[in-house]
Formats: structure tokens, sequence, C-alpha cells
């Protein structure tokens, strides 16, 4: 899913810079967002990393000046785009994924290879890729930092919508958390946290499955990535998992307690912990609420947590990936 929205959002930006311009998606039919996709797009039995015929039929017939590969691709699939005369982007947000995009005969395919997280996060270009692309001289590296949605206008905020007012309110954001082995109940947990909140006092939004919900404990099931970026700047505090939600609120200058809910998310959070931006805790709800309740009366902490995340200025990766674009279809 992460994929996917970053994927989206990158479209979306892409359709408002260049209004003619056509997109297409390959997606599983079984992917929950498949129904809804405001694309054209190419339906697989399952991921298209296991479906390399189809996406090479799709490459040849739609012949793409630009093709993006998010986190997934075989070579074949590369190999197909390239003959095809494409420029292609691959975009990264693991280790494994990193590795694989610095092999030599990836490196020959690949125009842009977008990192998906921060620096600090990702870690600076270690000797031996920074060797190789010296030597190869492509492609061009880029560190997306955070994919984030701006709202639009004050006056369509979502906090005007459902009246809530600025630093009032903890925001709690499972995200992907469901799905993980291990964490199959992640979303629950964050439930459950949040309820004990309201239960205390204490002003809180739940943003993810719903089930078994406090009255009182305000709830969205999903949100447009706008409306869930002014809830973030809104708030006193966003509990949420080490994925990209966790960047998000980061960038928002948001004080935050990361939780991780995937085996890649405990050296992120790690990293942000010993950057001081975020407070780490355990995929326990009364662990969750204890970190909360210490932030929630420490404000020296919490207001020094938010301004050193606000002071990462972490980059859009919108603006990041829209510049990239631009070289690239300049070159067309």
């Amino acid at each position: 899913m992460g994929e996917y929205a970053r994927s989206l959002a990158i479209a979306h930006a892409a359709r408002r810079q260049w209004p003619d311009v056509k997109i297409h998606f390959i997606l599983s039919r079984q992917a929950p967002y498949a129904a809804t996709t405001p694309f054209p797009a190419t339906f697989l039995d399952s991921s298209p990393t296991f479906h390399t015929a189809a996406v090479v039929e799709s490459i040849q017939t739609f012949r793409p000046h630009i093709v993006i590969f998010d986190n997934a691709g075989r070579t074949a699939q590369l190999r197909a785009a390239y003959r095809a005369g494409a420029r292609i982007i691959f975009i990264s947000s693991r280790s494994r994924l990193r590795r694989k995009a610095f092999r030599w005969r990836w490196m020959r395919l690949i125009d842009e290879h977008w990192i998906a997280y921060p620096q600090f996060i990702a870690g600076r270009l270690r000797f031996l890729e920074r060797f190789k692309l010296d030597w190869l001289r492509r492609p061009v590296v880029r560190y997306l930092d955070v994919i984030l949605s701006r709202a639009g206008s004050a006056g369509d905020s979502i906090m005007t919508r459902v009246g809530l007012s600025l630093e009032t309110y903890v925001l709690v954001v499972p995200g992907g958390g469901t799905g993980h082995p291990g964490t199959a109940d992640a979303a629950a947990t964050f439930l459950a946290a949040a309820n004990a909140l309201i239960d205390a006092g204490t002003p809180t939004v739940f943003v993810g499955p719903t089930g078994m919900a406090e009255a009182g404990l305000r709830c969205f099931d999903a949100l447009p990535q706008a409306d869930l970026a002014q809830l973030m700047s809104g708030a006193r505090l966003v509990v949420t998992n080490g994925g990209s939600t966790l960047l998000q609120a980061i960038a928002c200058g948001r004080a935050c307690i990361a939780i991780p809910i995937a085996q890649d998310q405990h050296q992120r959070i790690q990293r942000c912990v010993d950057a001081d931006v975020a407070v780490g805790a355990k995929l326990d709800a009364a662990c969750i609420v204890q970190a909360a309740v210490a932030l929630l009366g420490d404000e020296a902490v919490r207001v020094a947590l938010a301004r050193r995340a606000s002071a990462l200025q972490l980059a859009d990766g919108i603006e990041v990936a829209l510049a990239a674009l631009t070289r690239l279809m300049d070159a067309v």
C-alpha cells in the first residue's frame, strides 16, 4: 500500500503539472485499492513482480516515455522498458532493494534512482555506491525525503470542518498496521491505546479501522493525504507506525511516538530516536499510553521534540519527483 500511495501521489502531481499526460498503472486486482484507482490500469492476478510476461506486454503496448518501478521490478521488466526507449525510474525504500538497484546491470538500465527516505534514515551513499556512480556516471540518485500532500486553503481544512483546535488533541494513526508477520493485530492495539487516552480525558483522533471505539473518540476509517497532513500539523502529539506516516508527521513538525509494525521499521525508528525527533514505544497499548502520557505531561520535552522535527526541514518528495520528471520529459 505504501508503494501505491506514493506512486499515486506522484501521478496526481504529474497530472497537475502536465494536464495532457497519459498515465497508466499496473496493479494486482487483489489489492484493496485496485477498484478505486483513478487512472487507467492493467490488472494482474497478483503483484506485477510475479507477472513479467504481462508487464512486458503492457510496456510494449503502451510505449511509455517514462516507467516508474516503485520498490519492485524484475530485470526482464526493466530491460523491456529500456528496449521500448523509456526513461526508467526505480524507487527503493528498503536496503535490499537499494542494493539491487546498485548492481552494475541495473545501473546501466536505470536513469534515476529515488531513495524513498531522507538521508538521516536511509544513510549516505556508501563508498562502493559512489565508486559505481563515478564509474558509470549514471543513474541520478535523489532522496525523496517525504511524500506529503498539503491541504489547500485554511477554510477547507478538515480541522475547520470537524471543529478541532490547534494542539488540543492526540492523533493516533496505525497506518499500514495490518498483515505484517507477528503484528496482525497492530491496528487493534493502536485503537486500544486511543480508547485508553479518551478514557483518561485526553482528546484523541483515530485514523484507521475503528472496530470497537469508545464514545468520544473521533474516528476516520481513511482520509485523503491532504486531510491527514492537516490533522498531523494541528496535533499536540502524533502516535504512529515506523513507516511513511512517521516521516510525514516529522515533516509537519510534530512530536511523535513511533511503534514498529514491521521488521524494517525498527531501524528506521531508532534513527529517528537517535536524531531526537521521535520517541519509540513497543506495540503494546499500555506502553503506548504510558509514552503518550509522559510526553503530554512534560511540555518542555514535547516542544523540544517538535522543534527538532521541524528543524530537519525535510524536502517535499513531490517537488523532488516533479523536478526529476521534468528533466526526463525535456530529454524525450
